[in-house]
């Protein structure tokens, strides 16, 4: 890190963008001007970087100019929109949005997992899926071990990876329901205070959810494996942040919990959490904020060949997107 940069969020009052913010400073990256940029209706706040405070101004194309990094979190729409104006201008793009995903001349990118992706970008590069992220972290140094065939897994995902407006829906339907009210909905279609909602995006053809296939689809361009398969269940739970996913595994060589652990160990950005006679196990209470994903119940899987199941959790917000996309910039810096 010899010089300082020009960083730029896009979608810089959100949920992720804030958390962007956060990182940069908590890591700190080499930012020499940081630009907030976001919808004209947020002109005009403020937000505080490094004990000063930094005004919003408006996403336009020509925002861009000057800009080394664009950390885009601002949805798919406006990524594809404005995504090739900052590259045009000169800026290296870091998107969160599923718009480039899986472009193939895109790069997806998991820092701990295909660092070396990350060279072979021609302007614009790719945070996977929040889920898709946390899941790999576990599997991905199982895989290195004992070669992963294919997996099922459930996952457990927090309101924050709706937006702000759900993690105040979750909050307010708590209230209501505490005071003998009727719960107020508007983000979601059924109420989540209290409940478990198995719909995480919108439905398929084939009876999954878009979310569902990501874990598949991304999880193969990622790790490097076309075959990967993987039948995955998305479920929103009333759980303000942090992610969890279930998770059976089946690998091409046979496994034992003793050797998984130390594959897992090893790990970096993981941390194992597996002492279950004593209630040691992963929750996303207790990764909330951490940049680190949890892992945990590890077991031979009774019902797989060479399978292996276990319990990982991690913070969305983070390592399913603003730490990640934080991380990729890093493997760019001189």
């Amino acid at each position: 890190m010899g010089r300082n940069y020009h960083v730029a969020i896009a979608g810089a009052t959100g949920a992720v963008g804030i958390e962007m913010m956060r990182v940069l400073e908590r890591r700190d990256f080499p930012v020499g001007k940081l630009s907030l940029l976001a919808s004209a209706r947020s002109v005009g706040k403020t937000l505080e970087f490094r004990g000063a405070p930094v005004a919003v101004q408006e996403l336009t194309r020509e925002a861009f100019t000057g800009v080394d990094f664009a950390l885009c979190s601002a949805g798919g729409r406006i990524s594809k929109e404005f995504a090739p104006a900052a590259v045009k201008a000169g800026a290296v793009v870091i998107d969160n949005s599923s718009a480039f995903r899986m472009d193939p001349e895109v790069p997806l990118v998991v820092p701990e997992i295909n660092p070396e992706a990350a060279r072979a970008h021609q302007g614009i590069l790719a945070n996977p899926n929040c889920t898709t992220a946390i899941t790999l972290m576990g599997l991905w140094p199982l895989h290195r071990e004992f070669g992963v065939k294919r997996l099922w897994a459930s996952s457990y995902q927090a309101v924050s990876g709706s937006g702000a407006k759900a993690i105040e829906e979750l909050k307010t339907q708590v209230e209501a329901l505490a005071r003998g009210e009727e719960a107020p909905r508007a983000v979601y279609p059924w109420q989540i205070a209290f409940n478990v909602i198995p719909q995480v995006d919108a439905f398929l053809e084939s009876g999954y959810t878009k979310e569902e296939m990501k874990l598949e689809n991304e999880g193969r361009k990622i790790m490097g494996l076309p075959d990967f398969r993987a039948s995955v269940t998305c479920v929103r739970v009333p759980v303000y942040r942090a992610h969890s996913v279930a998770v059976s595994a089946e690998f091409e060589r046979p496994v034992s919990v003793a050797a998984a652990r130390a594959a897992l160990e090893k790990a970096s950005g993981l941390r194992v959490v597996d002492e279950p006679s004593k209630n040691g196990y992963p929750l996303p209470l207790q990764v909330a904020g951490k940049d680190d994903c949890e892992i945990g119940r590890l077991r031979v899987d009774c019902a797989l060949e060479n399978g292996l199941s276990f319990w990982i959790c991690g913070d969305q917000l983070l390592k399913g997107a603003a730490l990640n996309a934080v991380q990729i910039a890093e493997l760019l810096v001189e």
